[in-house]
């Protein structure tokens, strides 16, 4: 299964089946993604992190500039934003290649994805801890249009005279 599109920029977009060489590819940029330290505990796939997922390819000749992955969920509660039973498409993971970065390659990705899904689920809905909050909240916000729903905020305490939290082996 593989449909193809042609985006902006001479980016060929399509959505992929997960045979052994998409794994590959997937994994080995991850593991770029986790060299880049970017994210807060992001740390690189294993294949039961991508199996079961739909994936979105973005590639540039025969170079892949970026992948988009998640799958359909259904709400198990009522919230501010739908109410209970409504499907939805979770989006795990969306990486642009830093040489492709500032492109809009993500948004055509995303684009893509969400015309992709949008006969199965009724919103689209990420989480991202990502260290450079700003850009990030700016392309989803502002460039993808996207709706802020909540944030999970952290400040880690360090006990003087130490250089690291307190964990339960401290306690005990």
């Amino acid at each position: 299964m593989e449909t193809n599109h042609h985006g902006e920029s001479g980016i060929r977009l399509s959505e992929t089946a997960l045979t052994d060489p998409v794994l590959e590819e997937l994994i080995r940029m991850s593991e770029e993604w986790e060299a880049e330290n970017s994210c807060h505990g992001y740390r690189k796939n294993e294949k039961e992190d991508i199996s079961g997922n739909r994936i979105f390819w973005a590639r540039s000749g025969e170079t892949t500039a970026g992948y988009l992955f998640g799958h359909v969920e259904k709400a198990e509660q009522t919230t501010s934003i739908m109410p209970e039973g409504t499907l939805f498409f979770e989006v795990e993971e969306l990486y642009v290649r830093p040489g492709f970065r500032n492109r809009g390659i993500g948004k055509q990705l995303f684009r893509f994805a969400e015309d992709a899904v949008s006969e199965e689920a009724g919103y689209i809905m990420l989480s991202t801890a990502a260290k450079n909050w700003k850009a990030i909240l700016h392309f989803y916000l502002e460039e993808l249009d996207m709706e802020f729903w909540s944030a999970r905020l952290f400040r880690k305490i360090v006990p003087r005279g130490t250089d690291r939290p307190k964990t339960t082996e401290d306690i005990s």
